[in-house]
């Protein structure tokens, strides 16, 4: 019995180990390890974040198709110190989070995203692409496929809030004395987020 046979039996079982998730030719161990830096700063009642940029990770990881993808994120995330809190798409109004960094793993489909509030920056994102949002970050989805899937996740002992409005100075200090993730939710504790972020 070959691989490939060997491998079906245990996916019709359900028993597919995480690496089998990705697409033949992916990795677990093959991450980009130099992320596009985004740097917004504040942008009409949007406070985004001046010091920490958005890290995007395009095709972090080469999802095959058929399989639990979702599953896949959340156990990255977990390993890497980001605990999941959610699946679900991004909400198709301007908004931030004053109480979290988040990071957002598209599982399947593709979608175009403004970042920054109205008149930001428009990203296109697909499955397999992982974003890094600093507390204050600006987000709205423009449009999506149907079947746009993401998880979010969060650093330990952070909840996410949802503000639709310019921040007050109590959420202005919260933001800025927000603690830094231990680790990158991609690449863990010697991932590009902690020399990225902790250099600035």
């Amino acid at each position: 019995m070959n691989r490939r046979h060997f491998s079906s039996i245990l996916g019709a079982l359900g028993l597919l180990p995480i690496r089998s998730i990705l697409a033949e030719g992916g990795s677990a161990g093959k991450r980009p390890s130099s992320p596009e830096q985004l740097h917004l700063t504040r942008n009409g009642w949007m406070p985004n974040n001046d010091r920490l940029p958005v890290l995007l990770y395009r095709s972090a990881f080469r999802i095959s198709s058929g399989k639990d993808a979702a599953a896949f994120f959340e156990q990255i995330f977990t390993k890497n110190g980001w605990p999941p809190q959610w699946r679900n798409g991004v909400y198709d109004f301007h908004h931030y989070h004053s109480t979290a960094h988040e990071v957002l793993g598209f599982v399947a489909g593709h979608a175009q995203l403004m970042l920054g509030g109205e008149n930001g920056l428009e990203i296109s994102v697909e499955a397999g692409d992982v974003a890094v949002l600093p507390t204050g970050t600006g987000h709205c989805k423009i449009s999506a496929s149907p079947d746009f899937l993401v998880v979010g996740a969060y650093p330990p002992d952070q909840s996410w809030d949802i503000c639709r409005a310019a921040p007050s100075a109590i959420a202005v200090d919260r933001m800025s004395r927000l603690p830094f993730p231990n680790s990158d939710p991609v690449e863990g504790a010697r991932g590009p987020l902690i020399h990225l972020w902790r250099s600035v």
